[in-house]
């Protein structure tokens, strides 16, 4: 015959040792723990701490006021910083623009040396012969973009085969 119920009578132990070493391994866990935070805790003190100290010591928290020395100096440094501002917010790309439009096959561009501040550009080139030359530079005096440009100097490349023309512009920026 088959057996459909099986029954067990003897007692099982409740806890076996391996349970016992799992509960040790959690509660050493648990003190590790909070011993950490309580670590934290103190370093954490000790850098708030600090900070008032480096907080306090800042200018303008209960200092006395700047000596005139002092005054002119940060006034320097902060007319720097709104000139490299001003640099920075200047329309770039439209002066790009205008200098990619004007591209030419017999004229490259050898640098580009802005001056924000004065409005100026100093633009170095290599032009084919004289005449690319005269003609870019009457081009750009042409864009709206660049105004007064000036041929500041010029040489012709006598040890090339092509005798190319290396020359020098300056041109005021037409910024607003």
């Amino acid at each position: 015959m088959r057996r459909y119920l099986d029954l067990d009578f003897r007692r099982r132990r409740i806890a076996s040792p391996a349970g016992w070493a799992l509960l040790a391994v959690g509660v050493l866990a648990v003190v590790l723990v909070l011993a950490a935070k309580g670590r934290i805790a103190d370093e954490t003190a000790v850098y708030e701490n600090a900070l008032r100290r480096i907080e306090q010591t800042l200018p303008g928290a209960g200092r006395a006021p700047l000596s005139a020395a002092e005054q002119r100096a940060q006034e320097a440094t902060l007319a720097d910083m709104r000139r490299v501002l001003d640099q920075l917010n200047l329309p770039w790309g439209g002066l790009f623009a205008t200098l990619e439009s004007l591209d030419d096959a017999d004229v490259a561009l050898l640098a580009l040396a802005p001056d924000a501040r004065n409005g100026q550009i100093r633009i170095s080139a290599e032009a084919r012969n004289l005449g690319a030359m005269l003609d870019y530079h009457r081009r750009l005096e042409e864009s709206g973009t660049l105004r007064d440009v000036s041929l500041t100097n010029h040489e012709i490349a006598e040890q090339v085969a092509e005798r190319p023309v290396r020359f020098n512009l300056i041109a005021t920026w037409a910024i607003r």
